[in-house]
């Protein structure tokens, strides 16, 4: 399965997104470009923390579309949803074991660390490891009212997309409007 595969998936969901920095973004744009996503262009590690923050300020379900490399950066985000546990909000983590941004170089998720394990360990209870479309559908499906931690495996691997041609600000301002309507 391919990340873009993935991400059609969640483009297909309800609610407000925040995508992880590079390619991540890029396909999600290329994909679903809508005001209510929000593209990570720098800020690697970041955007399970501002997806838990929103679905902590807001009623509307929050999707937060990480990768391995980023949350291996930012391992506390999982402690910290764990402690909050927003029935809005759904943590998806793109395992491709791989840091796909920077030239595909393999992150440890490649070898031994496993997500959802640590996910468990720092306390979340609705944790799933899915490896296709029906199963992620499915784990998307049954943590609607709760919060979810879905580690997704894929291939490693980028799309062909062009750069986002939005101005960062604008890309902030849109999606300000759609959290706000």
């Amino acid at each position: 399965m391919k990340r873009s595969e993935v991400l059609s998936i969640i483009a297909e969901q309800d609610g407000l997104l925040v995508a992880n920095i590079g390619f991540p973004s890029r396909e999600l744009y290329a994909l679903h470009d809508r005001p209510e996503n929000f593209y990570m262009l720098g800020s690697m590690g970041m955007a399970s923390s501002i997806g838990l923050g929103l679905a902590l300020s807001q009623d509307r379900r929050v999707y937060a579309i990480d990768g391995d490399g980023s949350i291996l950066m930012n391992m506390g985000s999982l402690a910290t949803i764990a402690h909050n546990a927003p029935g809005n909000y759904c943590l998806v983590i793109i395992d491709n074991g791989a840091y796909g941004s920077t030239g595909n170089q393999p992150t440890y998720t490649s070898e031994k660390t496993n997500l959802a394990d640590i996910a468990r360990a720092a306390g979340n209870r609705n944790v799933k490891r899915v490896g296709t479309i029906d199963a992620l559908k499915e784990a998307l499906r049954t943590s609607q009212d709760r919060t979810a931690v879905i580690v997704v495996e894929t291939e490693p691997g980028n799309d062909t997309v062009p750069v986002i041609p939005l101005d960062p600000v604008i890309i902030k301002e849109r999606f300000m409007k759609a959290v706000q309507s």
